[in-house]
């Protein structure tokens, strides 16, 4: 069993690696806002996972195969979601575009979301994740298959929940240093516009594509 644990870490960590709507978000919020805003967002990130490796051990894919409707619902609301948060950025893009054309020379003050916000748009922005839906939905249900005990499972669910957390965290910590926080000052129209664009690129793709 040794075999399949470091198997599906070094599966989830290639997945975690790929960028996605959640390393954007984590990214962009340790950057722009602060480490423990973007901490929030993972939490809500790692929320999602539970969900998704918790469904996934109790048969996802089977679930999907027998209901079509249900796996084209997640696939289009995901994608609305995303097309929204896109859409949040682009505003954002064109308000820092106004901002720097009539700044006076001081750095722009970053408001931060209300209370608790940040991490339900982490845990949205996964359960949204076109990743997630494919991933749990198919790869990660090849390596869990009946022969696998229960005592596996709830140990590869524990694993999964740890790895993702770990990962966003570091992301989390290496965005919200100094250098990297004058850097998006210095950018942050086109790094805002730049994630609206692949986030609206995400909920496209994953709508026409359900």
């Amino acid at each position: 069993m040794l075999i399949l644990f470091l198997t599906v870490a070094l599966v989830h960590l290639v997945a975690l690696i790929s960028p996605g709507p959640d390393f954007f978000f984590v990214s962009q919020t340790a950057a722009s806002r602060s480490r423990r805003e973007a901490m929030m967002g993972v939490v809500g990130i790692s929320l999602g996972i539970v969900i998704w490796a918790g469904v996934a051990l109790m048969g996802l894919h089977l679930l999907l195969e027998k209901m079509a409707w249900l796996h084209q619902g997640i696939m289009v609301g995901g994608g609305l979601y995303l097309l929204w948060m896109g859409y949040q950025l682009l505003r954002s893009a064109k308000a820092k575009a106004a901002q720097t054309a009539s700044a006076t020379g001081e750095t722009p003050k970053v408001e931060l979301p209300a209370r608790g916000r940040t991490f339900m748009r982490g845990f949205l922005t996964n359960l949204s994740n076109p990743k997630a839906v494919i991933y749990f939905g198919s790869v990660f249900s090849l390596f869990v298959g009946d022969d696998v005990g229960s005592a596996e499972r709830w140990g590869l669910f524990v694993m999964i929940v740890a790895e993702t957390f770990a990962w966003f965290s570091i992301v989390a910590v290496v965005f919200a240093l100094p250098v990297m926080r004058r850097g998006y000052q210095r950018l942050a129209k086109w790094i805002d516009g730049v994630a609206g664009v692949l986030f609206a690129g995400f909920g496209i793709h994953l709508i026409i594509s359900r």
